[in-house]
């Protein structure tokens, strides 16, 4: 980091280029080599692993080398009948399985005809095989059976699966030459890509870092004015101009954030809903300059009352404010709305057109619980509101509180003018 420091601007533009050069350069071998390690893989595939021959070939082997040799040493007395009977049912069983695993694979049209005749052509040798088993089982001597007739179905049987294994090589090595055709244009065109992107990012550094060069200074200066602009904007955007309190843009920032904190601890959440009584009226009879030193002084009374870093205090539009506490119960929130009615009321500002009090007065709904993950945040605001309208048809100039925030059902009759 020294050297790089040491460095002037020139030089430490060409130390960037260079590295980013070598980058590239990393990037394209490991491209490469990935492409390599894709073609061993799929070759691996198709010469490695050859799935379905391999299952045509345990068909062959269940029936050459098990059933024919199992009836081979039965008839030379070498094995006991339970002992066949037991190899016959494995071998059948195998055969079976690995015909149904080969059948699941891929197939092409041209190839169901064929498949079909292989299948048919395998069960009605299982079938031989199960009869000569049933036999056994009936108390037929195995030393009187004809292993010429044996040895003509398995024969056929043979015939018949080896074409399916040589099909299935053949195809495997076209689809090999396929793909390494493939792999050979693919790689082709990667290195051409390259090429390009590191020629084209290479002219593209030179031009950049030359721009930066120039604009540096003049950069540096712009940052800072825009740092000190971005930070007079950022408290703006979040404060009323009016009463300095915080605005709705930044109550629904904390308020989510502070029910998820909420949730987290299972704590207490309270959100409060308040209303100055009868505001149009009082704008209509004092003016809108007297209306605004009313909206200013309710303000200073809530800041002054809530003042924990955990109180937010929210001017969410007009004559209503809001009001969030966290880690306050049921009976601390209903003696803090208690208090902020006592104190608006108490700063006695004259209001002749309130029809509940000579001053200036305010009606709250508050809503209070502890948080757990089935809290909904719109149920606890809608739970506010439904307690702001009860504070106000029982009279204005009190406070509704609730600690039911499960459901809400917010009221359709439109609020009487404040």
């Amino acid at each position: 980091m020294n050297f790089i420091e040491a460095l002037k601007l020139k030089s430490k533009l060409f130390f960037i280029f260079i590295i980013v050069t070598i980058g590239l350069l990393i990037i394209g071998v490991m491209g490469a080599i990935n492409l390599n390690s894709m073609k061993k893989n799929l070759d691996s595939l198709y010469f490695g692993s050859f799935v379905p021959v391999i299952e045509l070939n345990r068909i062959l082997q269940s029936y050459r080398g098990n059933l024919a040799n199992t009836l081979y040493m039965a008839k030379n007395s070498e094995i006991t009948p339970d002992e066949v009977k037991l190899q016959i049912k494995l071998s059948i069983k195998t055969v079976e399985n690995e015909w149904k695993n080969y059948e699941y694979h891929f197939k092409r049209y041209e190839e169901f005809p064929y498949v079909e005749y292989a299948a048919a052509e395998i069960k009605t040798t299982n079938e031989y095989f199960l009869s000569i088993l049933k036999a056994i089982e009936d108390g037929y001597n195995v030393k009187d059976l004809l292993m010429n007739n044996v040895e003509k179905k398995i024969t056929h049987i043979y015939n018949v699966v080896s074409k399916l294994i040589d099909y299935e090589i053949d195809i495997a090595k076209y689809e090999r030459k396929n793909f390494l055709n493939l792999y050979e244009s693919i790689l082709l065109k990667v290195g051409a890509v390259l090429i390009i992107i590191i020629f084209g990012v290479m002219i593209i550094s030179y031009y950049v870092f030359k721009s930066i060069k120039n604009d540096q200074a003049t950069l540096e200066i712009t940052t800072k004015k825009l740092k000190i602009a971005n930070k007079k904007l950022e408290n703006a955007s979040y404060t009323d101009s009016l009463t300095g309190l915080y605005n709705r843009r930044y109550f629904n920032l904390v308020y989510e954030r502070e029910i998820k904190r909420a949730k987290r601890t299972h704590s207490y959440i309270t959100f409060m809903m308040l209303d100055i009584d009868y505001f149009k009226q009082y704008n209509d009879t004092y003016g809108h300059i007297e209306g605004d030193k009313a909206l200013k002084s309710v303000a200073k009374v809530l800041k002054d009352a809530l003042n924990r870093p955990s109180d937010f205090v929210f001017r969410l539009g007009g004559e209503e404010f809001g009001v969030l506490l966290s880690e306050t119960s049921e009976s601390d929130s209903a003696m803090v709305a208690a208090n902020i009615c006592d104190l608006i009321r108490g700063v006695k500002i004259e209001h002749k057109g309130s029809r509940v009090n000579k001053f200036l007065t305010v009606s709250i709904g508050v809503a209070c619980c502890i948080a757990d993950e089935a809290l909904d945040e719109e149920v606890l605001i809608s739970r506010a509101d439904e307690m702001l309208y009860g504070a106000k048809e029982s009279g204005r100039d009190r406070y509704d509180i609730t600690t039911n925030v499960s459901t809400a059902t917010p009221h359709t009759a439109a609020k009487e003018s404040a």
